[in-house]
């Protein structure tokens, strides 16, 4: 069982260590921008342990960009549930698209965006190059020895949902 809420200011230090442990900084490169955790607004869910999943995104005019999704405990919804939440936020916001990015070699991210509804919208090819620019740390390999090049734009259409 866990709950969902708005990440908070009182929430930085927290969230900002669990972001740093998994993905090794508080920064984060999409389509040639970097963003900040601090900079986002978010969503947390929480259970009996602590924080256990969050969702950072960005509203710029009627599109919604997911920054960063992950979750602590898997195949118990926290992903799932983060995305609704994101979604109806969204919505309510006026927005006609909630996207985000994910890498060529993160295929679970694929599916796992496609089996709720997400759609591939772009492929920017070697896009990673550039990303490497703004953050070297950025690795050559990822996920399986796969390597690390491209970036994929997915899509959550919201102007086709039917209400």
């Amino acid at each position: 069982m866990f709950s969902i809420r708005p990440y908070e200011t009182r929430d930085y230090a927290t969230i900002s260590s669990f972001v740093e442990e998994t993905w090794h900084t508080t920064s984060i490169i999409t389509r040639g921008k970097l963003y900040h955790i601090s900079s986002l607004e978010g969503f947390l869910a929480e259970d009996a342990t602590g924080i256990i999943g969050v969702l950072l995104f960005r509203i710029a005019e009627t599109e919604c960009e997911i920054i960063l999704l992950e979750s602590l405990k898997e195949n118990l919804g926290v992903g799932t549930g983060l995305l609704r939440e994101v979604i109806t936020h969204a919505k309510t916001e006026g927005c006609k698209r909630v996207w985000l990015i994910t890498t060529n070699d993160n295929t679970s991210a694929m599916h796992f965006y496609q089996r709720r509804g997400f759609v591939f919208a772009a492929i920017y090819i070697n896009a990673m190059q550039i990303s490497r620019q703004m953050k070297p740390q950025i690795p050559l390999t990822g996920i399986d020895g796969i390597p690390l090049r491209d970036e994929i734009e997915m899509e959550y259409p919201l102007f086709l949902e039917v209400t």
